[in-house]
C-alpha cells in the first residue's frame, strides 16, 4: 500500500518549510552557521506543531555533507539515508515505550561510540516527560557532559513533568500554536498541489477544529477528502465533523435586534434535531458575541478567526450594539454557560436562556444618562417629557427642548415628571449659634458637590440641616431612596464638607418630614422615580452602610 497521509507526505524537509515557528528555526540556523550548537535541546509545545519535525531537520542539517545556509541539501548520502530511516547516526527513541531505567542505561552506554559516517550522533527522544524518575537520574551525568560528537534533542507536550535538573542542562525552545490563517494557507497549498477543490469556509472549519495543531488539520483534511472526493465544501465538512452551523449564531444576534422571540425555540429545535452538543453551542455563542465586541471596539475584523464571508457579516454589527450591551450579554452568557453544565434539562435551559437574551433591553450607562440629563434646559416648573415632540410642556404652558434626554425617557418607558425646585429655606435650628457657619456655606457646599457629582448634588438640594453638635451635622430627607444614596456616598460627602467648611464634619441622615417649602409634586417624587428606574434598568443594587 503506497498511500501516505498528508501529514507524512507533506512533512517539512527544511527549516524554511516549518510553519509558524520562525522564532525557533531562525535561532537554530544561526547556531549552525556560527558553530554554536548546544549539546542538548528540549522542544516543548502542544501536539502537531512541528517539534519532532524540527528535531529531525536539525539532526539532518548537522550531518549533511553539502549544507546550504545551514539547510540540509536533501540530496547527499547522509540526507538520503536519514530520509529512508537507514541512518545509524540519528537514533529516534519513543519515551513512552522506552521509559524504564534499563533502556536508559543501554542508551548511556551507546553514547560513547563515535558516529559511523556523519559528524554527530544525534539522539531524539520523543515524549521525554514519560521517562521515570530513575531514568532521568540515570541520564543526568551523561546529559551534562556528553562526548563532543553526541547531541540530545528532547520533545515533549508536557514540559512541566520534566525535572528541573534536566531542563537546566538543555536549551529550551517553546513551540507556539499555529495561527488559523497560516493553517488555512498551508492546507490551500496542499489542496492546489493535489488537485483538490475546497472552499474558504471549509478550510476555516477544519483549521478551527484543529485548534492550532497543523497535523490535526491535515488529518481532518484527509478525512474530508475520503468522505467527499476531490470536491470538498463547507456543508460536507460540517456534516462530517457534526459542527454547529455558524449561521445559527448570526440568527440569534439578528433576533436580539429584531426582538424575534420565536427564534429561541426554532434554534433550540435545530440543535436538538441535529444532535449538536448544547455546551458546544454556548461556547460558540460566547465567541460569537466576543467577535461582535471586537468589531464594535476596533471597527475592523482582524482579530476574528473565521471565514472571510463571516468577517464581512460581523462588520455589519459595528453600529448595532453598544459596548455596554455587549458586556451585559457576555456576562449573562457566561453565567448561563456555567448553569447549563448542571441543568437536568439542557434543551429547556437553552430555550429559556435564548428567550431572556432576546428580551434584554438596550440601555445607556449611568454617566451617559446623567450627562444627557445635565445638558437639558429645565424650566422652574413641573414638566412632562413628550416622546413625540422631543420637548416637554411646563405647567404654565411654556416649552423647553429636551431632545438631549430623549433616550432617558425611552429607557424608563414612561413620562418623567421633573419637579419644581424651590430655593433652600433654612429650618428652625436647636442651636442657631452653632449653625450660622453651616447656613452661610451650605449652598456653596452643594454647588461644589454638583460640580463633580450632579446627581448627588441634586439630592443634597432637597435635604435640610437640622442640628449641628460636636462637628456632627444632622440632615433630614423626605425619601428613603435619597437617604440610602447619601449613605452610600458618606465618605465622599464628609471629605467635601471638610474642604468647604474648613474642619471635619460628619453628616448623619434621618428620614423625616421636611419644611412646608420643600420640593413637592402633584404626581409624586420624580427624582426618587428616576433613581428607581435607573436602578432597575441598569441592574444596580442598593448597599447599606
Amino acid at each position: 500500500m503506497n498511500y501516505l497521509v498528508t501529514a507524512r507526505k507533506w512533512r517539512p524537509q527544511n527549516f524554511s518549510d516549518v510553519i509558524g515557528q520562525e522564532h525557533i528555526t531562525k535561532t537554530l540556523i544561526n547556531s549552525i552557521k556560527n558553530g554554536k550548537v548546544a549539546h542538548a535541546y528540549i522542544f516543548a509545545g502542544p501536539r502537531g506543531v512541528g517539534k519532532t519535525t524540527t528535531a529531525r531537520i536539525l539532526a539532518k542539517s548537522l550531518n549533511c555533507m553539502n549544507p546550504k545556509d545551514a539547510e540540509p541539501c536533501n540530496e547527499c548520502e547522509m540526507c538520503l539515508s536519514f530520509s529512508n530511516s537507514q541512518s545509524l547516526d540519528v537514533i529516534e527513541i519513543d519515551g513512552a515505550s522506552n521509559r524504564r531505567i534499563e533502556e536508559i542505561r543501554t542508551l548511556r552506554d551507546s553514547v560513547k561510540y563515535a558516529p559511523t559516517k556523519g559528524k554527530f550522533k544525534v539522539y531524539i527522544i520523543d515524549e521525554v516527560h514519560m521517562l521515570t524518575t530513575e531514568s532521568f537520574n540515570a541520564l543526568l551525568k551523561t546529559l551534562e557532559e556528553p562526548p563532543e560528537h553526541t547531541i540530545f534533542i528532547f520533545a515533549t507536550t508536557d514540559v512541566h513533568k520534566v525535572p528541573l535538573t534536566i531542563l537546566s542542562r538543555c536549551q529550551r525552545f517553546d513551540f507556539r500554536r499555529i495561527e488559523l490563517a497560516a493553517t488555512k494557507s498551508t492546507l490551500q497549498k496542499i489542496a492546489d498541489a493535489e488537485g483538490i477543490v475546497i472552499d474558504d469556509i471549509a478550510l476555516s472549519l477544519i483549521a478551527k477544529k484543529a485548534d492550532g495543531a497543523l497535523r490535526d488539520a491535515q488529518t481532518l483534511f484527509d478525512q474530508a477528502i475520503a468522505f467527499s472526493g476531490n470536491q470538498v465544501d463547507s456543508g460536507v465538512v460540517s456534516m462530517m465533523l457534526n459542527l454547529i452551523d455558524d449561521e445559527l449564531y448570526f440568527d440569534i444576534s439578528d433576533s436580539i435586534l429584531n426582538k424575534n422571540f420565536n427564534a429561541a425555540f426554532e434554534i433550540t429545535r435545530k440543535l436538538y434535531e441535529n444532535g449538536w452538543n448544547f455546551l458546544d453551542f454556548m461556547n460558540g455563542l460566547v465567541e460569537h458575541f466576543r467577535n461582535i465586541m471586537t468589531v464594535v471596539l476596533r471597527n475592523d475584523s482582524q482579530l476574528i478567526e473565521t471565514a472571510d464571508i463571516y468577517k464581512e457579516k460581523y462588520l455589519t454589527y459595528s453600529s448595532s450594539f453598544s459596548e455596554g450591551d455587549l458586556i451585559r450579554i457576555l456576562n449573562f452568557l457566561n453565567k448561563s454557560q456555567y448553569e447549563l453544565k448542571s441543568a437536568p434539562n439542557q434543551k429547556l435551559k437553552v430555550e429559556i436562556t435564548l428567550a431572556q437574551l432576546i428580551g434584554l433591553e438596550r440601555t445607556e450607562t449611568i454617566s451617559n444618562l446623567l450627562s444627557k440629563v445635565n445638558a437639558g434646559n429645565f424650566s422652574n416648573n413641573s414638566s412632562v417629557v413628550s416622546e413625540s415632540s422631543g420637548s416637554y410642556s411646563s405647567a404654565k404652558g411654556t416649552k423647553t427642548n429636551l431632545s438631549s434626554i430623549k433616550n432617558v425617557e425611552v429607557a424608563l418607558t414612561k413620562d418623567i415628571i421633573i419637579p419644581e425646585v424651590e430655593k433652600f429655606v433654612s429650618p428652625i435650628y436647636t442651636n442657631p449659634g452653632d449653625m450660622s457657619e453651616i447656613i452661610s456655606k451650605w449652598q456653596a457646599f452643594i454647588d461644589q458637590v454638583k460640580s463633580e457629582k450632579i446627581f448627588l448634588g441634586s439630592i443634597l438640594t432637597n435635604t435640610n440641616p437640622v442640628n449641628f453638635t460636636d462637628n456632627k451635622l444632622e440632615l433630614n430627607v423626605e425619601h428613603s431612596d435619597d437617604k440610602e444614596i447619601l449613605r452610600d456616598n458618606k465618605k465622599y460627602i464628609d471629605k467635601k464638607a471638610k474642604e468647604v467648611f474648613g474642619s471635619k464634619i460628619e453628616l448623619y441622615v434621618n428620614l423625616g418630614a421636611v419644611s412646608s417649602e420643600a420640593i413637592q409634586s402633584s404626581e409624586g417624587d420624580v427624582e426618587s422615580e428616576l433613581f428607581l428606574a435607573v436602578k432597575n434598568v441598569l441592574g444596580g443594587k442598593e448597599i447599606n452602610i
